[in-house]
């Protein structure tokens, strides 16, 4: 019974840390959109989404350290959006939107060159033969 409660507070604590760093997300949700009923959805996918895909994700991006830099650009470009819209500035989404689109395909085109440049693979002969062996 000792590890059932044990795996249960694992869990509840993986939970609690996913919810506590899925902070950006309602923070990135919050800044995007201006009504409640499309937040709330858009934080809990997110959430699902981290959870599902945490692993792969952070291969990713592991692998990927420029896509690093254009995420904390993201967080970046919200946070300034939401100062200028506390201020009173209001800034349409759409250039938001659009920064962001065009900043990802960007990212993409870079993510393909730097694939396509890449030193092929030489393996090893199997088997420790040598050369023409």
């Amino acid at each position: 019974m000792r590890v059932v409660r044990c795996f249960a507070s694992v869990i509840g604590q993986i939970l609690l840390l996913d919810i506590v760093f899925s902070l950006d997300s309602v923070i990135t949700a919050v800044g995007m959109v201006d009504e409640l009923a499309i937040m709330v959805p858009a934080v809990v996918v997110a959430l699902i989404v981290m959870l599902a895909f945490a692993g792969k994700i952070s291969g990713f991006v592991e692998r990927h350290p420029t896509v690093k830099m254009l995420a904390l650009a993201f967080l970046l470009l919200i946070g300034t959006t939401l100062i200028a819209e506390g201020l009173g500035q209001h800034i349409p989404k759409g250039y938001v939107y659009f920064a962001m689109a065009f900043s990802l395909f960007v990212e993409g085109l870079n993510l393909r060159a730097r694939k396509k440049n890449a030193e092929p693979v030489h393996l090893h002969s199997p088997y420790g033969k040598q050369g023409g062996e």
